[in-house]
């Protein structure tokens, strides 16, 4: 990991808070992800999943955690299970957690090595009454490829079959959104990076520049200043191509005249930064561009107000629909009218903004949290108001992450230059 370490005490927390949680006589069990193949003889970058990383700390493939808080053997009420090395794994893939290392990184006292696990966990299984299993429970995630956790399932049905099976994702979907104060921290170290990465692009964009030269320059600043690297796959759209939603070609030469989208953040330790920009390609907006960009600034500021504890999402999302075709009328996009005869379901202002304002933020980007679930103190929140116009080849968003306290909020991004004179007076410095 490029990473410095982190404080165990933040994974023993959680350890803590979501065994507290647990039903009487209960074991839980929690897999790293799979490693994806990607060649014929190569895999895909290993990335932890999630929920294991935010119990554990660990960052490393074949990795099993077990917690049985009412054990009758003490030395298995907290367990990790760690691939074990050997002089070729460490020829070719380097080093592993040692035992005493990975003790260290996650807080558990009790660590064997992986081959041990089935021997270990049927001495104590039937002691227990229920079984929680880690699924993916994400509602943006469409479930096609039957990953470790559901193989896991499968097998442990097929040895314990008359256990009570429960989901540990009822748990982790209320503990994850309320960030610790040294999660905080993980993420504005993520958003510091970002901010630098967005600056050094704004000294580089000119016309002629391809978008993958300033993919490549944000990236640079990721890797330099210890991040993993992008949080997801950036957005580096110039011209027609910042009205796709979701661009990731990053293949297209920016052109004098035209305004750059840039969706890109940094992860570092496993904590995720998610920023949007919008720039002048030549340094300089047109009037027309300059009042878009401001439409879509003034948005964001008063959805960034609505970001606080007691919110709810539905509601929230309305309000700033609301704004927002206050200022696409000002902008002649939309008519009086035509709000006045829309269908509800599907508001006048959905043409030129027809995606949501907000997600949660985290150890995924899209952040596993409930969407029926106010919005509450210790939450990080994206704020991505947009307007995309076709027929002009424009669009723009703007996107800071707002972390609610029970004192208002606070924006993470609020060091990163946003305002249309700001941007100008870098690029042409």
């Amino acid at each position: 990991m490029k990473y410095l370490p982190i404080d165990n005490n933040l994974f023993t927390l959680n350890r803590k808070n979501f065994v507290s949680r647990l039903k009487q006589n209960s074991i839980a069990l929690f897999f790293s992800n799979d490693e994806y193949p990607r060649s014929g003889d190569q895999s895909f970058i290993f990335k932890q999943n999630a929920d294991f990383f935010y119990l554990t700390g660990i960052d490393q493939e074949q990795s099993i955690l077990l917690l049985f808080p009412d054990c009758p053997n003490s030395l298995y009420k907290e367990v990790l299970f760690l691939r074990q090395t050997n002089e070729h794994i460490a020829v070719w893939e380097g080093h592993k957690y040692t035992k005493e290392e990975a003790k260290k990184a996650s807080g558990i006292e009790n660590v064997y090595w992986l081959s041990e696990f089935d021997v270990i966990l049927h001495s104590i299984v039937n002691y227990a009454e229920n079984i929680y299993i880690n699924t993916n429970e994400n509602d943006r995630y469409a479930h096609t490829v039957p990953y470790r956790d559901l193989r896991m399932l499968s097998d442990l049905r097929a040895k314990y079959p008359l256990h009570h099976y429960e989901r540990s994702a009822l748990i982790l979907r209320d503990l994850r959104a309320d960030k610790s104060d040294t999660e905080i921290e993980l993420t504005k170290i993520a958003c510091g990076i970002t901010r630098d990465a967005f600056i050094r692009v704004l000294k580089f964009v000119k016309p002629g520049v391809g978008e993958w030269e300033i993919e490549a320059e944000m990236i640079h600043e990721y890797i330099r200043q210890r991040g993993t690297g992008h949080a997801y796959n950036p957005i580096i759209g110039s011209g027609k191509n910042a009205v796709v939603l979701h661009y990731i070609d990053n293949n297209a030469i920016c052109k004098d005249g035209d305004v750059l989208l840039i969706d890109s953040g940094a992860e570092y330790a496993n904590y995720n930064a998610d920023m949007t920009r919008s720039i002048p390609v030549n340094g300089r907006f047109t009037p027309r561009q300059r009042d878009v960009y401001n439409a879509v600034l003034r948005v964001m500021r008063e959805a960034t107000k609505l970001l606080v504890a007691g919110t709810i999402w539905n509601e929230y999302h309305e309000e700033v629909g609301e704004i927002m075709t206050g200022e696409l009328i000002g902008l002649g996009l939309i008519s009086k009218h035509d709000v006045e005869k829309q269908d509800p379901k599907m508001p006048a202002y959905k043409k030129y903004f027809m995606h949501g304002t907000s997600h949660h933020l985290g150890l995924d980007v899209h952040d596993f949290a409930g969407r029926y679930t106010p919005f509450a103190a210790g939450n990080i929140l994206t704020c991505e108001p947009g307007i995309y116009i076709p027929q002009e080849g424009l669009g723009i968003r703007l996107e800071n992450n707002i972390l609610i306290t029970k004192d208002g909020n606070i924006d993470l991004m609020a060091d990163i230059p946003v305002e249309a004179d700001h941007i100008e007076e870098i690029m042409n410095a």
